[in-house]
C-alpha cells in the first residue's frame, strides 16, 4: 500500500477496472508496478508522450520525487526535449540505432556538437513570440535500417559532410569532459 499512496493513488483504486483510469492515473500505475519489485534500475520508455501537459508535468515530477526515495537509477527514452531537459541529469542522442552524442544535461544544451544533435535542438518550438525563428528541417530521407550506409549513418543528411564521413564510421571523440560524440567534425 505504501508504494500506491506513493504514486498518487488511494487503496479504494484497487478494485477497478483499466478502463476506469485515465492517463496520468494509468502512468502512476505503471511506475507502482515498476517500483513493487525493488528495482535499482527503471527504463521508462515514452512515459508521457499521451499526456496534457499539466498531466506530464505531475508524472515528471513523481518520478524525479519517487527517484530520490527509492534510490533507482534511470533510463527515459523521449522524443520531447523540453520533458528530456527537465527530467534528464545526463542525455544521449540516437541516430538510426547509434548513439551519436552523450553529455551533461545543461552541457548538452548549451552546446551540442553533432549535427543531428543541433539539428533536434533547433527544430524545437519556441512559445515566445519576439524568439521565433524559422525551424530547422533536415533534408533529404532517414536511410533504410535494413540497409545503412557505409560511414557515418547520418551523412545523406549531414549539411556538414566529408568525403571520409561517406566511407569511415565516426570517432568516439571527448569535446570536453565528459561529453562525447561520434563524428569526423571532431576526430
Amino acid at each position: 500500500m505504501t508504494v500506491l499512496k506513493d504514486v498518487g493513488l488511494s487503496p479504494e483504486h484497487l478494485d477497478r477496472y483499466p478502463h476506469e483510469f485515465s492517463g496520468g492515473q494509468r502512468q502512476r500505475i505503471g511506475v507502482a508496478r515498476a517500483l513493487i519489485t525493488g528495482p535499482e534500475f527503471i527504463v521508462f520508455d515514452e512515459p508521457t508522450s499521451a499526456l496534457d501537459v499539466s498531466v506530464q508535468a505531475q508524472i515528471l515530477n513523481l518520478i524525479k520525487e519517487l527517484q530520490k526515495k527509492y534510490q533507482y537509477a534511470y533510463l527515459f527514452i523521449s522524443h520531447d526535449l523540453a520533458v528530456v531537459r527537465h527530467i534528464s541529469t545526463r542525455i544521449a542522442v540516437m541516430y538510426l540505432g547509434s548513439i551519436v552524442e552523450t553529455a551533461p544535461g545543461k552541457r548538452f544544451f548549451e552546446a551540442p556538437c553533432h549535427p543531428y544533435t543541433r539539428a533536434l535542438i533547433a527544430a524545437v518550438p519556441r512559445p515566445d513570440p519576439l524568439q521565433r525563428k524559422t525551424l530547422a528541417v533536415l533534408s533529404g530521407d532517414v536511410p533504410s535500417p535494413l540497409h545503412l550506409p557505409e560511414g557515418c549513418r547520418f551523412y545523406p543528411r549531414c549539411k556538414e559532410v566529408k568525403a571520409i564521413c561517406r566511407k569511415v564510421p565516426p570517432p568516439h571523440v571527448e569535446v570536453t569532459p565528459d561529453h562525447w560524440v561520434n563524428c569526423h567534425l571532431y576526430g
